[in-house]
């Protein structure tokens, strides 16, 4: 290793001056509350859904428990390996630990862009559903461009403040639309839905069976499952801003993670349930057809009354902000990391000095986002292109990337412990779980990638085309800047990803 600051001094000190994030500002609610909507329960089973029934057909549902199991395994390293890297680096931090500063740099690329691409993509969805509901409630077509920046102009505001008034917005948010979801679900449970019950559906290996009248594949029913849980590994990006952060990670995880994956497959089930297994694909098609906005709006004034339509209306809208408001907080905290560390302009990582908020970090991303909106708003102005373009192929751009990286963290937590943490060494935690995680990410990247023609429904289209490209990229982008700093600059190359929150 070359000569400089070693990673044991970089663990012990602090960024510069006062440019720390806000200590114990969030407990273990408020830490739910940035993740859980991060994932947007809501926005995933309204955005989500209709593209699993496109790949799985009436087992959609399936594909939710199997991401369900699949994550939930994977988190058993995850957390082992949260509790002894603490910093507001998650990912980034994770695979500098365990395989150097080389492999961490080109992590930190892909997942810090993964996230700006969430951010921005999801703004798409915002903008979507905010016309249908204000064309439902007011009748007026509000011009999709005011509908894209205008939502991006108040995460930038909102962004500038303490993260506590963050976590308590997003809290509201995920509240309301939590209650429609269940109210919608026990509705279409307690009426017996369009058939009555069946538990076909949520049977896993129905989600590759020919049987289940599935148009496309199951690589994009899994699609549609993964990227309902992006989100959830957030949890280690505010341990410098949580209270007892060792306590705190593993049941935010492990909450999140399997919170989400009961309510996603009981939804997706009284989806189905609802509309009945030989109909709800036809559903699908006359929704992206302009029939009606989404194909659970006809459902919730069937079995329970316009109050519910309403409140999905307006909760998909704040869903999807408090979504892209989540994504954009993360991205934040991976570049103000690397600033605090000197590997990016030590400006990202100045913290503002009454809100202790990264306030220059979160000006960069708005400014990356706006220009990736903007260039998707310039190639097709249309509200359902903030859907289906901006909406589609920015995420299957970043879950193809982050899966990928999840595989990396996973294999390793497994070095970790088995080289530098050999007293936390244990058969199932850190190394079949870690093990089953890996081969599981890379499984699904594969099927993901491998459909995303029929997924994007633009196969000839050179960002679709050369999607599987463009993460290899960024990655060696991150792999080359971090051998610049090892033959040029011991001090920034020794510091990569290493500092770590001093309750560690």
């Amino acid at each position: 290793m070359a000569t400089g600051v070693s990673p044991e001094s970089m663990q012990k000190a602090g960024p510069p001056g006062d440019n720390r994030l806000a200590a114990g500002a969030l407990g273990l609610p408020q830490v739910l509350f940035c993740i859980v909507t991060g994932a947007a329960p809501i926005a995933a089973m309204l955005f989500n859904t209709p593209v699993a029934v496109l790949g799985s057909g009436w087992a959609a549902p399936a594909t939710f428990v199997i991401a369900t199991v699949a994550l939930t395994i994977f988190s058993v390293g995850y957390v082992e390996m949260a509790k002894r890297v603490t910093a507001a680096g998650g990912f980034y931090s994770f695979a500098t630990h365990a395989f150097g500063s080389v492999v961490g740099m080109g992590v930190a690329f892909v997942i810090t862009a993964a996230y700006i691409i969430f951010s921005a993509s999801v703004i798409g969805v915002t903008a979507y559903f905010a016309n249908t509901t204000i064309q439902d409630w007011l009748s007026v077509d509000v011009p999709v461009f005011l509908l894209l920046f205008v939502p991006l102009i108040a995460m930038a505001a909102l962004s500038f403040f303490h993260v506590e008034l963050t976590a308590k917005l997003l809290g509201i948010f995920l509240a309301i639309e939590l209650v429609a979801l269940v109210v919608f679900g026990f509705a279409v449970l307690f009426q017996g839905g369009h058939d009555g019950l069946s538990l076909r559906p949520i049977l896993p290996w129905n989600a590759f069976a020919d049987n289940n009248t599935h148009a496309l594949g199951a690589g994009i029913g899994l699609f549609a499952g993964f990227w309902s849980w992006v989100g959830f590994e957030m949890a280690p990006n505010y341990a410098e801003e949580a209270r007892e952060p060792k306590k705190v990670m593993g049941p935010a995880t492990y909450i999140s993670v399997i919170g989400l994956g009961v309510l996603y497959v009981f939804i997706t089930w009284m989806l189905v349930t609802g509309w009945g297994m030989a109909n709800v694909q036809q559903a699908v098609t006359d929704q992206f057809g302009g029939k009606f906005a989404s194909i659970y709006y006809p459902l919730t004034t069937e079995f329970f009354g316009r109050p519910l339509l309403w409140a999905f209306e307006l909760t998909i809208v704040t869903g999807s902000f408090a979504c892209q408001f989540a994504f954009f907080n993360t991205a934040n905290r991976y570049l103000y990391s690397m600033g605090r560390e000197g590997v990016l302009p030590r400006a990202l990582g100045r913290t503002h000095p009454v809100h202790k908020s990264p306030y220059i970090a979160s000006t960069t991303v708005t400014a990356l986002v706006g220009l990736y909106v903007l260039g998707f708003w310039l190639y097709d102005g249309t509200t359902l292109a903030a859907l289906t373009k901006l909406g589609t192929w920015g995420p299957l751009l970043g879950v193809s990337g982050i899966l990928v990286v999840q595989g990396i963290v996973s294999v390793g937590i497994i070095k970790y412990f088995a080289t530098e943490a050999k007293d936390g060494q244990h058969i199932w935690r850190t190394i079949i779980a870690p093990a089953i995680g890996a081969v599981s990410m890379v499984v699904a990247a594969y099927l993901m990638l491998d459909n995303r023609g029929d997924l994007s429904g633009a196969a000839n289209v050179p960002f679709i085309k050369y999607l599987w490209l463009i993460m290899p990229v960024v990655f060696l982008a991150g792999v080359l800047l971090a051998l610049y700093y090892k033959s040029a600059d011991a001090e920034r190359y020794e510091g990569i990803g290493r500092y770590l929150h001093e309750d560690a």
